[in-house]
């Protein structure tokens, strides 16, 4: 198919839509004006004809077949009557226009009409367009009446017709395209604004936020979207602004070490192990700052992890093993890991994949009576990882907040946990585009099942 030049594209919303109104209504109009006009067309000529049978059997009136031979009887309106009608006995022409030569256009349609059977019309381009129809005269001799019409009249209302609806049409398509352009300006007004608070709000991390209330229906789930972007920008600013304070405060004793030192030895000139010595304070000093940057922007880089730009592919079973290796404790917990193909990948780094299963194995590891099993196995297009414990699973009252931030089963059970891990091994293998889920269905303790994409 083809698409139109990219330069005469619209580039606003508003425009592509009055576009397309303005392409659907031209063509909704074109048809609509090419069924008019020909249904007026079958009416005129409808018309025509039903005057031109009008005028025959006027005629036919006139016309004696009842003796020997068939006669054109005059009567008081012989000259109306001989306007354009031809008679005829048999196929003989009786009569005929005054106007009308005998081997002329007309005559010779005319004398066509008669001998046809059944009777019918034609038309017959003149000098003008003129339409001829024939009809039998009952009788005692077979008589045959044909008159004509000039369709110049009827063409020329024809026309006009086309040429108004033509105007109807341009004046019809101007009105939709500005009533479109109206229209959707107007719809697309409180998105105009949001998207100005949006920016406005981003700017200086506000509070301020869209909500549901006071929105259209169509832009709810666009006020959700940018509140939940507003969020996450705020987040990035409180981090940014926590990461510059602590740069800034960390570097500020180092730097000016550095600084006196410069002083110093700016002051007067000095001996050759002066200069050493302050040589020795300012590389210390920048040692000690380059650690300090390497570890702030580390602990950064591990508080706002991305893992959507960390790219990789993982043998899983290895990782799965050593993971199990640390987690066992031979007094207490054994784990067993279970899988049908050894060689699974998976789409996302090492690192990346501990990241997820730490937390299912340490919460299996601390809830498990005896066992912890690990089942890994090919999906479509993914790769699925089961951790199933044997301990007492997760209390149907929570299972809807299980992987809400902050959130525990039971705050006094002796451990020590924050409630993080299960919701940052769900956001790690989302970003990737995998899952975390939890199994209610399975009675015999906890199950959680982890897909992640197929590495290749």
């Amino acid at each position: 198919m083809n698409h139109p030049p990219r330069h005469l594209t619209p580039r606003t919303l508003r425009g592509r839509l009055s576009l397309v109104a303005l392409t659907t209504a031209a063509l909704l109009m074109t048809v609509l004006t090419v069924v008019f006009n020909v249904v007026m067309d079958r009416h005129l000529q409808h018309q025509a004809d039903s005057e031109l049978h009008t005028r025959a059997d006027a005629v036919a009136t006139t016309v004696d077949t009842s003796g020997s031979r068939v006669r054109v009887l005059e009567t008081a309106n012989d000259r109306l009557l001989d306007s354009n009608v031809w008679v005829y006995a048999s196929g003989r022409l009786l009569e005929k226009p005054p106007s009308a030569g005998a081997d002329s256009q007309l005559t010779e349609a005319a004398d066509r009409l008669a001998a046809q059977r059944p009777y019918a019309c034609t038309t017959v381009q003149d000098r003008q367009p003129v339409r001829l129809c024939a009809l039998a005269v009952a009788g005692r001799h077979a008589a045959e009446v044909v008159t004509a019409l000039d369709l110049g009249p009827y063409r020329s209302s024809a026309d006009t017709l086309l040429l108004g609806s033509l105007v109807l049409d341009a004046v019809m398509l101007g009105c939709t395209y500005v009533l479109t352009r109206l229209s959707v300006g107007r719809a697309l007004r409180p998105v105009r604004t949001m998207t100005d608070q949006a920016a406005q709000w981003s700017a200086v991390g506000s509070d301020d936020r869209f909500g549901a209330a006071h929105q259209p229906a169509e832009l709810t789930d666009l006020g959700a979207s940018l509140d939940a972007l507003l969020d996450r920008i705020r987040t990035v600013l409180r981090h940014e602004q926590q990461l510059t304070g602590e740069l800034s405060h960390e570097l500020r004793t180092p730097l000016t070490r550095i600084v006196i030192e410069l002083d110093w030895l700016q002051a007067r000139p000095r001996s050759a192990d002066e200069i050493r010595a302050a040589q020795v304070v300012m590389a210390e000093a920048a040692q000690s700052m380059r650690t300090i940057c390497d570890t702030l922007l580390d602990d950064a880089r591990e508080s706002a992890l991305n893992p959507a730009t960390v790219p990789g592919t993982t043998d899983v079973v290895p990782v799965l093993q050593r993971l199990l290796k640390d987690t066992e404790d031979p007094k207490r917990l054994k784990t067993m890991l279970e899988t049908e193909d050894p060689v699974l990948r998976a789409a996302v780094a090492p690192a990346l994949l501990e990241r997820i299963l730490s937390p299912l194995l340490a919460n299996a590891a601390r809830y498990a009576e005896s066992t912890v099993t690990v089942s890994a196995r090919t999906m479509p297009g993914a790769v699925g990882i089961d951790v199933v414990d044997d301990g007492p699973g997760v209390p149907e009252a929570f299972v809807g907040e299980l992987f809400r931030p902050g959130q525990r089963a039971d705050a006094d059970d002796g451990h020590d946990g924050a409630g993080l891990g299960l919701p940052l091994a769900r956001r790690l293998a989302r970003a990737v585009g995998g899952e975390v889920l939890y199994d209610a269905t399975y009675a015999s303790g906890a199950r959680f099942t982890v897909s992640l994409p197929a590495g290749g």
